[in-house]
């Protein structure tokens, strides 16, 4: 994998370690952005005043008062598995870092992804909802997802079992672009075990994985809420179908207003569960009766690729 000298840094300082602690990889997203910002980083300071900036500064100086030798070998054996698996990386750096993705504070610095991803990818929508899905759930999801494939809108969801499968499987037999987040890494199994046909058709189809962990990251309680995080954050917005009060898709329609997405619950959602019934009492996402209510509230990836740009020259600006 042949890589930038800024990106190979960026991946070093993702891997320091200093006294068991690593860096705010978060942070380290916001404040690499540019040049300047990752030189800064690179020499012990963080341009960004905050609690986890305060909070990081003296893991980062003294991660690298140790030295970089070992964060380099550890990023170059993540990088490894990740060549070996046929993945590609992409950076905050990189220009082609999804234009979603980059407007929310708590974005990752990297991404791995098997399957191309794709500036159309902006114009997007994230199906979720619980993995112990009814009957009738799965058949909303993929409504849900046939209506928005012929509307020419990238479907995302998390490749778990439920509403996540059969919004990913919907999407392919209407030949529309379906892209997984997973809660593993891109080398690791694929998890769950049952979905990994789908995973090998999503990819034969043209679809795309993609994770923004270390590629051998096995699955992990902490793994699938930070995945929640990307589905929400590397789309327009995200489509509720089932989600008891527990559920990881609950979690995601607070993640998705935090970030300033789009919320959207279904009806039959909203009469069934009262988390539901407060977020839109309290006018924090959009009561869905059919796609329309969906299709009304999205934007242009033109648009969404101004606002990244844009975020882009704010961080230059701050430095």
């Amino acid at each position: 994998m042949n890589l930038s000298q800024e990106q190979e840094n960026l991946l070093t300082l993702c891997a320091l370690r200093h006294e068991d602690h690593t860096l705010d990889w978060h942070l380290l997203a916001r404040t690499s952005q540019s040049p300047a910002g990752l030189e800064a980083l690179l020499n012990g300071d963080i341009p960004e005043e905050s609690t986890a900036a305060r909070r990081c500064l003296p893991i980062l100086r003294g991660a690298l008062a140790e030295g970089l030798d070992d964060a380099r070998a550890r990023a170059e054996t993540e990088l490894e598995a990740a060549e070996k698996a046929g993945a590609e990386l992409v950076t905050v750096i990189d220009a082609h870092y999804p234009d979603n993705l980059r407007l929310v504070p708590n974005l990752p610095p990297f991404l791995f992804h098997r399957g191309p991803l794709q500036p159309t990818d902006a114009r997007s929508v994230a199906v979720v909802g619980t993995r112990n899905a009814t009957d009738i759930g799965l058949k909303r999801a993929a409504r849900m997802a046939r209506g928005l494939v012929e509307h020419d809108v990238a479907v995302f969801s998390g490749l778990a079992k439920g509403v996540d499968a059969a919004a990913h499987q919907a999407t392919l037999d209407a030949q529309g672009r379906t892209v997984a987040v997973m809660g593993t890494g891109i080398a690791a199994r694929i998890y769950p075990a049952e979905n990994r046909p789908l995973a090998d058709r999503i990819l034969a189809e043209g679809g795309a994985l993609l994770s923004q962990f270390w590629p051998t990251s096995p699955p992990a309680k902490w793994t699938f809420p930070r995945r929640n995080v990307v589905t929400s954050g590397a789309t327009m917005g995200s489509v509720v179908i089932e989600a008891s009060s527990t559920s990881g898709a609950k979690m995601q329609a607070r993640i998705a207003a935090e970030h300033g997405k789009q919320v959207f619950l279904l009806r039959s959602l909203a009469t069934a569960q009262p988390w539901a019934r407060k977020m839109l009492d309290e006018h924090r996402a959009t009561e869905v009766t059919d796609l329309d209510d969906v299709l009304q509230r999205l934007t242009t990836p033109e648009r969404i690729h101004q606002a990244s740009q844009q975020r882009i020259q704010l961080a230059l600006a701050v430095l």
